[in-house]
Order: structure tokens, then C-alpha cells, then sequence
């Protein structure tokens, strides 16, 4: 009897983590008896899906899940991913107003991520599956290299605001230094200048993670005085770690993840 119960056992746990190891698919979802609801459309849970990457409860997802990414395309490229975008920088408004109604020192600052605050890899994702695809990053390096990348609207406006205001900007890029002179030209014709300074991972920081290695940037900063009112990007990697700023700001993303 004991040795029958031990074998009932094993297969009993051998079932439960090959069904938790099993790929999550959103299509698998519908059809089990998970506490979601059975009536629910794809689209509602694509969008349940973004939503959770915006506000971090999905993490290091490495591709966009395939019955998702048409979903993800059109919000993208919708006039939604506009408003959003646009709502952000309202608050942002909305912040300095409160916090900056002073003449800034030469130590008050603030921070811009590049990729997807900045300038837009929409044209690139747009021919690379919209994240549906695995990141290659060669490939990626090269269309940043044609240094194409348009401007997003909102963002350039926002510089321009916190640029007359009278903080130090500085840019804080996951870009490698081999991408610096690009990038610059890139800024440039498509509207940014007057930054007080450009930092790309040099070839001791390719291999730390995001989070680490603009962590460590802000504590550069810190450490040389700077006072940081505010940090913008699209990813939970440029916001998150010591040392903080006083406020942060997420635009909307959910094409890729940065950890």
C-alpha cells in the first residue's frame, strides 16, 4: 500500500509542475478554471495582459505573446498610445508647476531615457513584428546606427519645457558607447540640444542590468551634487533603484522589456 501511494505521488507532483512549467499561452488561458472569466475576449485580455506589463506586475517577458500582437500593434500606433502619452507629460506639468516655481540652481536636474521617450523604435518594431519577435539586437543596433529614429512629439515639448526652466538635463541611455555618435546626430535633426550631458554603457557596463547600470548613473550624479526632480522613460529599469528622485514618470511600452 505504501509503495503504491509513493508512486501516486510522483505522478501527482510530475502532472502539477509540468502544468505550471507548460508555456503560458493567452488562448490556453480562456479554456482553464483560473479565477479569470470564462466570457472574456481575446482583446480584453491582451489588454488585461498590457495593462499588467505598464503597471509591473508582468516582468521579464522576453517576446509579446503571439495572440497578442496584433493587439499591441494597433495600440502603438493608435491615437490611444497618443493620449497616454500625452497624460503623462500633463502630470509632469502639472508637477513642476508645484515643485519648481523657484530659479533652479546649477544642481537641479532632470533625467530622459532615449529610446521610446525621446525618440520612437515604433519603424523598427513595425518591420520586427511589434515584439512578437525575440529581440535581435544586431539588427536593432544597425537601424539605430541610420540614425532614423523620429522625435515623439510630447517628449521633445516636455524638453523644451524643462529646458527653459532651467534644469540640467542629462540623457541616460541602455545604448552602447559605440552608438554615441549616431545617437547625437539622431537627437539633433530630429529637435534636442542644449543637454548638459550623453551616458551610454561603456564595454564594462554592457552586462549589467539596466536597473544596475542607471542606478548607478543617478549615484554618479548624486555624489557630484545634483538635486533629481524628476527621471522620464518607458521602462521600470530607468525609474527603479537607489538613489530615487524625487518623482518618476512611465510612458507607455509594452513592445519590450529591460530588466
Amino acid at each position: 500500500m505504501a509503495i503504491k501511494l509513493k508512486i501516486f505521488l510522483s505522478f501527482a507532483t510530475l502532472f502539477l509542475i509540468n502544468s505550471v512549467c507548460a508555456d503560458w499561452n493567452i488562448l490556453k488561458r480562456k479554456n482553464d478554471h483560473s479565477d479569470l472569466s470564462l466570457d472574456a475576449s481575446l482583446k480584453s485580455y491582451c489588454e488585461s495582459w498590457r495593462i499588467n506589463v505598464e503597471v509591473h506586475n508582468i516582468r521579464e517577458f522576453e517576446v509579446v505573446p503571439q495572440e497578442c500582437v496584433d493587439y499591441i500593434k494597433k495600440y502603438m500606433t493608435s491615437s490611444q498610445y497618443k493620449v497616454d502619452s500625452e497624460m503623462v507629460i500633463y502630470e509632469i506639468k502639472l508637477y513642476l508647476g508645484n515643485c519648481c516655481c523657484f530659479k533652479p540652481s546649477d544642481k537641479d536636474s532632470w533625467i530622459f531615457d532615449i529610446d521610446d521617450t525621446l525618440l520612437s523604435t515604433i519603424p523598427y518594431y513595425k518591420k520586427h513584428g511589434f515584439g512578437g519577435d525575440k529581440l535581435n539586437s544586431t539588427s536593432l543596433e544597425l537601424w539605430m546606427n541610420e540614425s532614423k529614429a523620429p522625435a515623439l512629439e510630447h517628449t521633445l515639448k516636455l524638453f523644451n519645457d524643462i529646458k527653459e526652466r532651467g534644469l540640467k538635463i542629462f540623457l541616460v541611455s541602455s545604448r552602447r558607447e559605440s552608438l554615441r555618435s549616431s545617437t547625437v546626430d539622431n537627437l539633433i535633426q530630429e529637435g534636442y540640444h542644449g543637454w548638459t550631458s550623453l551616458t551610454l554603457r561603456d564595454t564594462e557596463e554592457e552586462l549589467m542590468l539596466a536597473k544596475d547600470y542607471k542606478s548607478n548613473v543617478r549615484k554618479r550624479l548624486v555624489d557630484q551634487g545634483y538635486k533629481i526632480w524628476g527621471i522620464i522613460g518607458d521602462q521600470w529599469s530607468s525609474l527603479n533603484g537607489y538613489p530615487h528622485a524625487k518623482r518618476t514618470f512611465k510612458l507607455p511600452n509594452s513592445m519590450y522589456y529591460l530588466s
